[in-house]
């Protein structure tokens, strides 16, 4: 019986992926092995249970330990390289629930980006009876900040115009009064109104 189990020690075992084995007789390298199955890996079975799919492949010249269990498996090819690399394996070890959380902040950070970046504007039209028709453009989220900042609707068209008038490069009151226009001899009055557009508040 000590014999049986002294020659078991000195054979090397290897497994492939349907469950088969056979047996080697060392001294053996690798290459033995890989020479009858092209396209295919040989791993150690101890670095499999301690590193999983970050086990290294082994050299076509290391020689077969007896008494080891080692696996032969195909792997994916790739390109220029004879193992794989390690720098992926660190993006193995986060869970889709974290990748899916990272995506959610990056796409987040770009829409408050892209609402920082946007400008009101202001567009004048005169219509042929002289009246001046103003279209104001303002980003979604601003409207809904001055809404809510401010105590009533004449209150927060206020302050939208105020914003509009300083992206357009004029320098709005704090307190404006309403004020007479003075009207040339000779000269048609023009007159301004305002019509809600409510098409034109984009996000």
């Amino acid at each position: 019986m000590g014999n049986s189990l002294g020659g078991k020690k000195k054979i090397a075992k290897v497994m492939k992926v349907d469950g088969t084995t056979f047996k080697l007789k060392p001294p053996v390298q690798a290459v033995s092995v890989l020479r009858d199955h092209p396209g295919y890996n040989l791993l150690d079975a101890d670095d499999v249970t301690r590193l999983g799919v970050r086990a290294m492949p082994l050299e076509p010249d290391t020689s077969l330990k007896p008494g080891k269990l080692y696996f032969l498996v195909e792997l994916p090819r790739v390109p220029n390289q004879r193992a794989p690399r390690r720098a992926w394996s660190g993006a193995l070890q986060v869970s889709a629930k974290e990748r899916l959380e990272s995506l959610r902040l990056t796409r987040r950070s770009l829409s408050d980006l892209s609402l920082a970046t946007q400008s009101p504007s202001v567009e004048a039209e005169e219509a042929k009876d002289g009246t001046v028709r103003l279209k104001m453009r303002l980003p979604k989220a601003q409207v809904e900040k001055l809404m809510q900042e401010s105590k009533d609707a004449a209150e927060a068209a206020q302050k939208i115009m105020q914003l509009c008038a300083a992206s357009d490069g004029a320098t709005p009151s704090a307190s404006p009064e309403p004020t007479t226009p003075t009207v040339k001899v000779g000269r048609k009055e023009k007159r301004t109104r305002f019509v809600a557009m409510p098409n034109e508040i984009i996000a």
